[in-house]
């Protein structure tokens, strides 16, 4: 068989791994440690290795799948000129089929009985600390060769209590610092992570303890309701960092948030051609109001836009409104559970939070937050005064 390194360019811990004879591999690491990228490189290697082997990517829901490591295989494939003829796609199924015979197929379970349905010979459990215990048990018993688990470890849960420390698991750590691919401007970014706690946890890849959440009442849920009091969309513009477009539902007197875009390198052409083909319209956006050009070229398209009400603290007058609010929050929603579960307020030379947030983890969020400033704050009524004179 071809050398790795003649098929594509790898980190030292792909050999690392591929080394590795344990059962369970265990990548915990920072963001941008490449150990996601790094693993589906390895089980497009074993497609191409073995015969007829069965390789299960298990995300949290589909939609994160196709956006993540669905995209990541066909860019490691479509990169190489080796695997390029080698490899064919069905879309529908999320199925790709290697010359050897052997497939990578990508899924979701709901549930634990969901998850008895089929076997592998590999299994990657994709950003694990999103997929609930009985469900990876259920397709960990029904993996007859290796496991492979990634995640950012924001905080412990099963793979701390269950799986690290047994004979047949192998832990890495990783953080940016060991993806060499990564721009001096990338590493600049991570490291000057100011915050100590998501410091030790996205640039150093080390177990967190976070505290100090900017919002905490919310749950998960499977769909937005159809009969609302009020609807909008909330838009934050990105490039270089992602674009976020949520749709934010006021009904029952709680709020109600759907994940409808949250992607970097995003036009303003992409966002009209994402909201039409949403069927949303004739739905109001509410946007940052520093970017003015892409609200006028939106409006152009058609689209019915404004810019957010700012003014002087509009971010902490907009969080506190919208900590006024129940949130149910959709499933499918990960970059926005994601942000929610990092979003967090600065913390004094004391170590107490205080009441400014960290601008790290707050795409979607601002976008939510512009909704509230234009539609969900009613500023206070100065009643006048009058004296006897104007009586």
């Amino acid at each position: 068989m071809t050398s790795p390194t003649d098929i594509f360019a790898t980190l030292p811990l792909f050999d690392s791994m591929m080394n590795s004879n344990e059962r369970i591999i265990i990548n915990q690491g920072g963001t941008s440690s490449g150990k996601t990228y790094t693993i589906l490189q390895l089980l497009v290697y074993y497609a191409l290795s073995f015969v007829n082997k069965v390789i299960t990517v298990v995300g949290q829901d589909i939609p994160n799948l196709k956006k993540g490591a669905y995209r990541d295989v066909k860019t490691i494939i479509g990169n190489s000129d080796f695997c390029s003829d080698k490899f064919s796609f069905n879309e529908s199924d999320r199925i790709v089929k290697c010359v050897t015979g052997s497939i990578i197929e990508f899924a979701s379970f709901q549930n634990e009985q969901d998850a008895k349905s089929g076997k592998r010979d590999y299994l990657f459990v994709n950003e694990a600390n999103g997929i609930p215990y009985p469900v990876y048990w259920q397709l960990a018993i029904r993996t007859r060769k290796q496991i492979f688990i990634d995640y950012n470890p924001t905080a412990r849960f099963w793979v701390h209590d269950k799986i690290i420390g047994k004979p047949e698991a192998k832990l890495f750590i990783t953080d940016h610092r060991h993806n060499t691919f990564l721009s001096e401007e990338e590493h600049d970014k991570i490291e000057g992570i100011e915050d100590k706690e998501l410091h030790r946890v996205y640039a150093r890849g080390k177990t967190g303890r976070l505290r100090g959440m900017v919002y905490d009442n919310y749950d998960i849920v499977d769909s937005m309701p159809d009969n609302y009091k009020g609807r909008w969309l909330g838009l934050d513009f990105g490039y270089n960092d992602p674009t976020a477009l949520v749709d934010v539902r006021l009904s029952g007197g709680d709020l109600w948030i759907d994940e409808i875009l949250f992607e970097g390198k995003v036009t303003n052409p992409d966002i009209s051609r994402v909201v039409r083909q949403n069927g949303m319209a004739s739905i109001t956006i509410i946007a940052d109001s520093a970017e003015p050009k892409s609200i006028e070229e939106l409006k152009r398209f058609g689209l019915r836009i404004e810019g957010a009400k700012k003014g002087n603290d509009s971010i902490r007058l907009g969080i506190s409104v919208l900590k006024r609010y129940k949130w149910h929050v959709t499933r499918r929603s990960t970059n926005i559970r994601k942000e929610l579960a990092n979003y967090k307020w600065k913390e004094g030379d004391d170590g107490e939070p205080t009441n400014e947030p960290i601008e790290l983890f707050n795409h979607s969020l601002d976008a939510i937050r512009y909704v509230a400033l234009n539609r969900l704050f009613t500023p206070p009524q100065h009643k006048k005064i009058f004296k006897l004179g104007n009586i």
